[in-house]
């Protein structure tokens, strides 16, 4: 008896999670995947006009070409997302970094740690690590 209810009782559970699994996700802002990829050209758009602003505000040591050419670096690593509530929390991540770039909330030190990724990695061959003294 103990095990009828209890594999009654499991499959009851499963029968829950499969409903569960067959309701559509509520996307987080866009509705598909053409409103989404409107959204994040207007990003890069806001992103693009900002840079001579935020070259000047942290007085950058670069020039408004190179920040632009990061600028694209950046989208083009996020360039292989195709699900559109991946797609829409990077807008809204990329919205909050414009907004506090804008602002002057961040320190210099915070933009140029942007500028300091595209330098050359190290190899990581054991060798090289060896006459680093890593």
């Amino acid at each position: 008896m103990a095990s009828k209810a209890a594999s009654q009782k499991t499959a009851k559970v499963a029968a829950a999670a499969i409903s569960a699994a067959k309701q559509t996700i509520k996307p987080v802002m866009s509705r598909d995947v053409n409103e989404a990829r409107s959204r994040v050209k207007n990003l890069y758009r806001a992103w693009y006009r900002e840079i001579p602003h935020s070259v000047f505000a942290y007085q950058l040591d670069i020039t408004v070409k190179q920040g632009r050419e990061k600028l694209k670096e950046q989208f083009m690593k996020n360039a292989n997302v195709h699900d559109v509530r991946a797609i829409d929390l990077l807008v809204i991540k990329g919205k909050m970094e414009l907004e506090e770039t804008h602002n002057v909330w961040k320190q210099r030190t915070h933009m140029m740690r942007y500028f300091h990724e595209t330098e050359a990695p190290r190899k990581t061959d054991f060798l090289t690590k060896f006459y680093e003294g890593q």
